[in-house]
């Protein structure tokens, strides 16, 4: 019986043990509720802070794009051309619905037809149209502008009619004729404004368009049957699949026989130049450094190679320097770079110059201002002849006038 009741005792222990955990439990579930629920509130107040920040910034930026002197000016000019053409239209209907009713359109007509005009305009200038199209339909803008600002300025002094005085009408005409007027030229001026500023925008850009057309036009005045090929490449390929300059190299290959500038006269004078340039420098070979040279190599070996079969001597002739040297002290000098060089000067017998290639040189010299002016190249142009024979030419020219 006893045990009964302790059984009892541990059950009713462990069933209040269970109540309270699940009471410990849902307050645990409701404090992490409320906790949740204060934070997920903190979250929303963070956001919608952040809106509200987003949203004033977002109409700051607006109000700040809105109110730049760029958009300022922009919708300005339109406000005050609209202004104008309020106040010049209605007295131009008035005007001619008085000569007669069935006359009302002009009016309208007449003040369109500058609007249209001064429209056109800046149409053409966003087409790029040639300037001539633009200075056409400003003239013709002028011209029913001024037309219509006549027309306002009568019907102002007509005011005098309905009890004006005769001043205050003529106010109100020249009133009535600058609004009519100012209106074209205000909405010209902000087309002008828009155009150079669009200009001066990307400065770069334009002046590299307006170097490629200087290069393009140059070119094709310059080179005008290789302009004419690549013309014909160009609309004989299907369209698109040739490139410009692709055309312009294949052109001037059909044109010149060689690559892009190059031709048969800039072949031909560098060839010339080559054998300028040669021709000094087998003259340049037997300097007075290099006579010397040869001399006291003579002196030092001899004419026999200082084997005793010689005086030792120098016959003072470069022809008798180190070419009659042994050839070991020959060798030594080459090993060390510094051997002479026979010249074929020595050796090959020299064409004489001509009286009449000389005369010629002169009266060139003369033609150029001086002997100073001659070079290989002209004189060998003037004469017709080798190079080194036309060096020897302008060297005796230039020796005979100290020059």
């Amino acid at each position: 019986m006893s045990s009964w009741f302790e059984e009892r005792r541990a059950d009713k222990a462990a069933d209040a043990e269970r109540l309270r955990e699940s009471k410990a439990f849902e307050a645990k579930l409701r404090r992490d509720e409320r906790r949740k629920d204060r934070e997920e509130q903190r979250a929303d107040d963070v956001q919608r802070r952040r809106d509200r920040a987003q949203r004033r910034a977002a109409r700051a930026a607006r109000r700040e794009k809105a109110l730049t002197p760029g958009n300022v000016y922009r919708k300005g000019t339109l406000g005050l051309v609209t202004l104008s053409a309020l106040a010049s239209l209605p007295a131009q209907i008035i005007h001619f619905v008085q000569i007669y009713w069935m006359l009302f359109p002009i009016g309208p007509a007449v003040e369109g037809a500058a609007w249209v005009m001064a429209a056109g305009v800046a149409y053409a200038d966003e087409r790029k149209l040639p300037a001539w199209v633009r200075w056409l339909l400003r003239a013709l803008s002028l011209a029913a502008a001024g037309f219509a600002a006549h027309i306002n300025y009568q019907y102002g002094l007509s005011l005098t009619d309905h009890g004006v005085s005769s001043g205050n009408a003529r106010v109100a005409g020249l009133g009535l004729a600058a609004v009519t007027l100012g209106g074209p030229l205000f909405f010209e001026v902000r087309q002008w404004v828009l155009t150079l500023t669009a200009a001066i925008t990307d400065p770069k850009k334009r002046a590299e368009e307006k170097a490629r057309a200087k290069h393009e036009k140059g070119r094709r005045r310059k080179f005008k049957a290789v302009a004419e090929r690549q013309k014909q490449l160009l609309l004989a390929a299907p369209f698109g699949t040739l490139k410009p300059e692709d055309a312009w190299a294949r052109g001037w290959w059909d044109v010149e026989g060689a690559p892009v500038s190059v031709t048969a006269n800039v072949i031909a004078d560098r060839l010339d130049a080559e054998a300028d340039v040669s021709a000094v420098l087998a003259n340049a070979e037997q300097t007075p450094e290099r006579v010397a040279v040869e001399l006291l190599l003579a002196d030092l070996f001899g004419p026999n190679g200082g084997d005793g079969g010689g005086s030792g001597a120098s016959t003072g002739k470069p022809g008798d320097g180190p070419r009659g040297g042994t050839p070991k002290a020959r060798a030594a000098l080459v090993g060390k770079g510094k051997g002479p060089v026979s010249s074929t000067a020595n050796t090959d017998p020299q064409k004489p110059l001509a009286e009449a290639d000389l005369d010629a040189v002169r009266k060139l010299a003369d033609a150029l201002g001086g002997a100073h002016r001659l070079s290989a190249r002209n004189v060998r142009e003037t004469v017709g002849c080798r190079s080194g024979y036309a060096i020897r030419l302008r060297d005796h020219v230039r020796a005979e006038r100290n020059d």
